[in-house]
């Protein structure tokens, strides 16, 4: 069930929250479990909700220079659920206990072959709340190193290169849907304009976030 500590505190939006009563594990995957629970409506009703716990996700948003317009690194691969090649942000699942900078830079070396020399926190997102306790952390990273790709046994990936005015012309034409890769590429046009606020820091000395 939701963990309490991820509430804001007792009596808060009391008139909108849900508690749990109990409930059962429906199934247990290799890395997602399916859930169904009790619940209380604020209205004092019950109710239930069947939701997938997952162990949140980390996505990297790799610039290759600096400016207005610098080029951005991306992967294509097929997402068989949709059965689609999507375009997105490197990106994968946190094993257990990881902290996200140490996830985001595995994910960059095993997808892409780079590594970065400096980090910048961009935030959390959760990409489908109704039905997924999925967290996706976002960072910045700059200052590449290219090197071979590691990937994944079973995982293939192909590496993209582009202006980032260039993806944003294909946000602008509706080419983009992944959401982490859509909210990535906001969140850094609006940081490089000043709009939102970052801070780099040197890969051995960056903070981390849990």
């Amino acid at each position: 069930m939701p963990d309490e500590a991820s509430r804001d505190g007792p009596g808060l939006d009391a008139h909108l929250r849900e508690y749990p009563l109990g409930g059962e594990t429906l199934l247990s995957g290799g890395f997602l479990e399916v859930h169904r629970d009790t619940v209380r409506l604020p209205d004092g009703s019950t109710a239930m909700r069947e939701y997938i716990r997952h162990p949140g996700a980390v996505a990297v948003i790799p610039l290759l220079g600096e400016g207005p317009d610098p080029d951005v690194v991306l992967v294509r691969q097929h997402r068989y659920p949709i059965d689609r090649v999507l375009l997105e942000w490197p990106a994968g699942k946190r094993e257990a206990d990881e902290p996200t900078r140490a996830c985001a830079e595995r994910e960059l070396l095993e997808e892409t072959g780079y590594t970065a020399t400096e980090w910048a926190w961009g935030g959390w997102i959760h990409n489908a709340a109704a039905y997924s306790s999925e967290g996706i952390a976002l960072w910045f990273a700059r200052g590449l190193q290219p090197g071979p790709a590691r990937p994944d046994a079973g995982e293939f990936v192909e590496t993209v290169t582009m202006p980032l005015l260039a993806l944003s012309a294909l946000d602008d034409r509706g080419e983009l849907t992944d959401v982490k890769t859509l909210i990535g590429l906001h969140w850094l046009k609006a940081a490089l304009t000043g709009n939102r606020p970052w801070v780099w820091t040197r890969a051995d000395r960056a903070p981390d976030v849990a």
